[in-house]
């Protein structure tokens, strides 16, 4: 942490200024990727992407702290850049609700918002005990998430999607504990999931809806007409909609909503 709380922040994951935003901090960000299309980030500079920021831009905005998402190979390599020019960098983790309400109170201290972070960390509480207390005699409802398709890619454990999926009283059919899981049809058609989402954005831009894919008829989910088109911003990245997708979710499982459910 700095000595003395930040006055400027490069947020490289939409997280993270997504956050900043809900702690009345949006004056702290000097700067957006090009994927945060967030109408209140829209006068800010734009230094690339997560996995390759500008740099020197990002250095000419002389920020007190760049707050970077852990994960991939290249975003430590960048990273790694920032501090070779004497640029702290704060890498973060968030593929959990706590990993979420941790990056909250971390950035309350770094912006001089502790009060302000607290209190938006029991409201998130709050809305997330009033969806877990509706849902206390339903049945789990086994759900499926496709992250891509084709070359089927599917939410793990490992992932604020899983997070999610369970809080709206579902469970994950996919069990391995990785964020991200190549899936085959045939492991598909064991799991047997009650519920297909899939998700539309830019890792799943035109998803072809299953009943027109070759051997998805066969699932119940699909023959049943319970099929689900989410967001990829509100449902796979973490931050302050993701307790919007948790209530939404939880109505679409559990018998509000049904409309919803599509089938083209």
């Amino acid at each position: 942490m700095l000595e003395r709380p930040a006055r400027l922040i490069v947020p490289l994951y939409g997280t993270f200024s997504g956050v900043a935003l809900a702690l009345g901090a949006g004056e702290c960000l000097a700067a957006r990727t090009a994927a945060d299309n967030d109408p209140a980030l829209a006068s800010l500079p734009v230094v690339g992407t997560h996995m390759s920021p500008n740099i020197e831009m990002i250095a000419a905005l002389r920020p007190d702290v760049v707050v970077q998402l852990v994960g991939r190979r290249e975003a430590a390599t960048q990273s790694d850049a920032l501090r070779a020019l004497g640029i702290p960098v704060l890498d973060l983790e968030v593929n959990s609700f706590d990993d979420l309400f941790a990056v909250a109170r971390l950035l309350g201290r770094l912006l001089d918002r502790s009060d302000r972070a607290e209190a938006l960390c029991a409201q998130w509480q709050a809305r997330l005990d009033a969806v877990r207390a509706s849902l206390a005699h339903e049945k789990p409802v086994r759900v499926f998430y496709e992250v891509r398709y084709p070359n089927l890619l599917a939410a793990g454990r490992d992932s604020i999607v899983n997070d999610i999926i369970e809080r709206a009283g579902g469970v994950n059919v996919v069990t391995q504990a990785r964020k991200l899981v190549r899936f085959n049809e045939e492991a598909l058609l064991a799991a047997a999931p009650d519920v297909y989402i899939l998700q539309r954005g830019p890792m799943n831009p035109a998803p072809e809806p299953p009943e027109r894919r070759p051997h998805f008829q066969a699932l119940r989910a699909v023959r049943q007409g319970r099929v689900l088109l989410v967001d990829e911003a509100r449902f796979a990245r973490p931050g302050p909609a993701s307790i919007d997708a948790v209530e939404e979710l939880a109505r679409l499982l559990h018998g509000e909503g049904g409309d919803s459910f599509c089938c083209s």
